[in-house]
């Protein structure tokens, strides 16, 4: 073949490949319901492996994550409901982008710029994920991203003295299924008064399908060598703490049962920031989870200094989920890539802080793969 003939017979193979990528990806719009009167639609993203993500925008809510076991099954591995209803009554954020403030804030009180805010408590004595009716509760504009990669723009923008918070804040989360079995998701943050923003999504995982069992034989990982230890109602002491020696010490892969019962709480169980080991300011590890009955494994890479550990402590067999499933204790887990909990009130953890005009970004990859 002559040297012109083999660059025409790449250049065809490429664009054969763009246009396989492009038939592959693919991106569905569907009705979901009606939230505040609001209509809420549900998007559909693909790859051409099978793996497929559900994402509605009231909350701009992962509602499905199907992946593949050893065998080559889709399975979907979060926890959540069949319909937009069970959505709206009171549950425990399954799938949710939460904001303005993931986590905790102490007694809903923080002091910036020399004035104190005040924010609702509606966890106990503090506040939690953005208040009584944070980012999960909202209903978010939503775009399809154009591209051979399955993606969604999600965009909501919080007024200023929404839920106590200071600021007008525009805010976007991108949700894309690579060819790679990625689950990417992209926040930015960009408000016109400093504000204090912490905004990550609350996915609980179940990697052997939650129709199938719990979660404490999942062998967990972390890349963590600290952690931050909290007082009675979750709040951080202010301390870095390593976790040699302790059941927070998930350095090797470890089953999330194995020493649950050591770390105490009411209910007992894991939800803790873990500040990771970082290299750079780019993608870093942050966990591994691998169910050994399917062979599912996922791996979570974040931008984010820290990732909180949730067991799923406080499901109680009340709420019935998709397939009819009864979600109790410990059928789920989250790891939310996040700033550290109150931050806002300890100066020696990272700030996240938002200057007015600046805009925070943010990236989390979830990688799935099976042995």
């Amino acid at each position: 073949m002559k040297l012109h003939d083999l660059a025409r017979f790449s250049l065809t193979l490429s664009a054969l490949a763009l246009t396989a990528a492009l038939a592959q990806a693919k991106v569905e719009k569907l009705p979901f319901g009606v939230a505040a009167g609001k209509p809420v639609e549900l998007y559909v993203l693909s790859n051409g492996s099978g793996m497929t993500a559900k994402i509605m925008t009231y909350g701009a809510t992962i509602t499905e994550l199907d992946t593949a076991d050893r065998n080559g099954k889709l399975g979907d591995v979060v926890l959540g409901f069949d319909s937009l209803e069970g959505y709206l009554s009171k549950e425990p954020f399954f799938g949710a982008t939460v904001g303005r403030v993931g986590n905790r804030i102490a007694k809903g009180l923080f002091t910036l710029n020399g004035h104190t805010y005040r924010l609702a408590t509606n966890d106990g004595p503090n506040h939690l994920h953005g208040g009584t009716k944070g980012f999960d509760k909202r209903v978010w504009s939503a775009e399809v991203v154009p591209g051979s990669v399955a993606s969604v723009k999600f965009s909501y923008v919080s007024p200023d003295g929404e839920e106590g918070y200071p600021g007008t804040c525009a805010v976007t989360v991108t949700f894309s299924v690579t060819d790679a079995n990625e689950l990417r998701v992209e926040y930015t943050v960009s408000p016109d008064k400093d504000t204090p923003a912490n905004v990550t999504n609350h996915s609980y995982f179940n990697l052997g399908g939650a129709d199938q069992g719990g979660i404490l034989d999942q062998e967990v990982m972390l890349n963590a060598d600290s952690f931050t230890p909290v007082d009675s109602t979750l709040i951080p002491t202010g301390e870095l703490k390593s976790v040699a020696g302790t059941p927070m010490d998930f350095r090797k892969p470890t089953p999330v049962g194995a020493r649950i019962q050591q770390v105490g709480g009411n209910p007992v169980g894991y939800d803790h920031n873990f500040v990771l080991n970082r290299s750079g300011d780019g993608l870093s590890l942050v966990a591994t989870v691998r169910d050994p009955k399917t062979g599912r494994q996922m791996t979570v890479s974040s931008t984010e200094p820290g990732v909180q550990f949730y067991s799923g402590n406080f499901l109680d067999g009340t709420l019935t989920g998709k397939k009819g499933v009864a979600y109790k204790q410990y059928w789920g887990l989250c790891l939310e890539t996040q700033h550290f909990p109150d931050s806002v009130n300890h100066p020696n953890f990272p700030s996240y802080v938002v200057k007015a005009g600046e805009t925070y970004r943010s990236t989390t990859v979830f990688g799935f793969t099976a042995n």
